[in-house]
């Protein structure tokens, strides 16, 4: 039986979104924008997506403030507007409609026929900005909502012309269950936000829902076993893509260049279609892009631009992002928070030839750090040198009573050093020329980066 859905967007002119300086609300503002909605925001922080906003001509109060809401039909706020944010008790007080940003994400979502949606527990936002840049370059014109800057176009969104619409679909709290998917792209599943899962179990039954709600196909990582598990019951056609004899789009003669990008022939059953060279690094890569691939062909694009145009993709923004060099070591930045992306990251890290590796780590969440410690332990013994910095909590209260001395312990000749000030003098008084200096974490561990740099 297929569900009714209300139209978020009948009869509404004047959006108003309370945060839209965040970067999942950027897109969302940009795409209702173009469609010809009155959009206004409000925000507390200047950011570079603030300047994106209000490029667009959109009015942005600088600040939250009850007047900012008059004339609004529909309101807006990101998951992180605290409940007694002034503006908010205004709007749930007034006679518009209020609605947190993943509602509207799924409203947005069945205004396309062909929503491509990409998820899994690692690499959404390097799969979701590849397919993107894919699909742009081919000329096929999508809309795009990513969780990352896309350097190409500047931004973690865009608005194309057709009716293809890519978006990074996230599973936390069930956030992606709201979307109305046509393809669902899943990428991998693994353990994590265990503190609202509980358990894996749970992790895969959240994602079987998702693929269930499919309207055309899924496509899905056949060499993950816990992906796989997740097609239970799903009648949809589903793709299977990896290495295993098995997967209807395989990876062929894998190989490495430079101990750095990877590159294979491109099956599809027992026909090669082409000659796949990655512009980004690291093994974990190939699953990616795989399934990038599959689900680009699904959207019409040919073999012959695969071949031509998957190499363009060079990354997206704070997924292995090289910034600069200082005193002669290189200082790169990457958003791995989880054991299985620290692994993925490092290990490439440390086969691209540098001196030393220094993995300079801010664990995020109480919860992760502490279900997740001897994994992260054992990770970050991969690299040379690893700094730890204090636990950044973010929407968690620490009944855990987790701290980042708990991590460091476990790391072998590690350090734990509680300011970003104290981390990047130590980095500048020890890291030596030829080494690579990674800062990883998707809290705000990147201004450590920036510090090294301005330094």
């Amino acid at each position: 039986m297929s569900v009714i859905y209300e139209d978020l967007l009948k009869d509404k002119r004047h959006i108003h979104f309370i945060g839209i300086g965040g970067s999942g609300m950027f897109p969302l503002a940009q795409i209702l924008h173009d469609k010809g909605y009155y959009i206004t925001g409000s925000d507390n922080n200047e950011t570079d997506t603030l300047k994106l906003v209000r490029s667009l001509g959109i009015p942005v109060f600088f600040g939250h403030d009850p007047k900012n809401i008059e004339g609004a039909d529909l309101i807006v706020h990101t998951a992180a507007i605290m409940k007694d944010n002034v503006e908010l008790v205004a709007a749930k007080a007034s006679s518009a409609r209020v609605v947190e940003r993943s509602v509207l994400l799924g409203s947005i979502s069945r205004k396309y026929s062909n929503a491509v949606c990409v998820c899994g527990t690692h690499g959404k936002t390097t799969s979701t900005a590849m397919l993107t840049q894919l699909l742009m370059d081919c000329g096929a014109d999508p809309t795009a909502i990513i969780g990352g800057r896309l350097p190409s176009i500047d931004s973690n969104g865009r608005v194309g012309a057709s009716d293809t619409l890519v978006v990074e679909s996230c599973e936390y709290v069930d956030t992606f269950l709201k979307l109305s998917p046509d393809i669902s792209v899943v990428l991998n599943i693994d353990e994590d936000h265990l503190e609202y899962f509980k358990n894996l179990d749970n992790i895969i039954r959240s994602f079987n829902t998702f693929n269930k709600m499919a309207s055309k196909m899924v496509i899905v990582n056949g060499d993950d076993q816990n992906a796989m598990r997740s097609l239970d019951g799903v009648e949809k056609p589903i793709v299977t893509c990896g290495e295993g004899e098995d997967c209807e789009y395989r990876a062929v003669d894998v190989t490495c260049k430079n101990n750095v990008f990877f590159e294979y022939d491109l099956y599809h059953r027992q026909a090669r279609l082409c000659h796949i060279s990655l512009g980004v690094p690291g093994r974990h890569n190939v699953h990616n892009s795989l399934l990038v691939c599959a689900a680009a062909l699904q959207c019409g694009v040919t073999p012959s631009q695969l071949e031509e145009h998957i190499g363009n993709f060079r990354g997206a923004g704070r997924r292995f992002e090289f910034l600069g060099e200082v005193n002669g070591f290189t200082v790169a930045d990457d958003y791995a928070h989880h054991p299985a992306e620290l692994e993925a990251t490092l290990s490439t890290a440390m086969q691209m030839g540098y001196r030393q590796v220094w993995a300079v780590f801010q664990p995020f969440t109480y919860s992760r750090t502490s279900i997740l410690l001897d994994d992260f332990a054992q990770v970050l013994s991969m690299p040379d040198r690893a700094v730890i910095t204090e636990i950044m909590g973010a929407r968690e209260i620490n009944t855990y009573g987790i701290k980042a001395t708990d991590l460091s312990s476990k790391i072998p000749g590690s350090v734990q050093l509680d300011t970003f000030e104290q981390v990047a003098d130590y980095v500048l008084k020890n890291a030596q020329p030829g080494d690579l200096v990674l800062t990883l974490g998707c809290g705000d561990v990147y201004k450590i980066a920036k510090l090294l740099l301005k330094k």
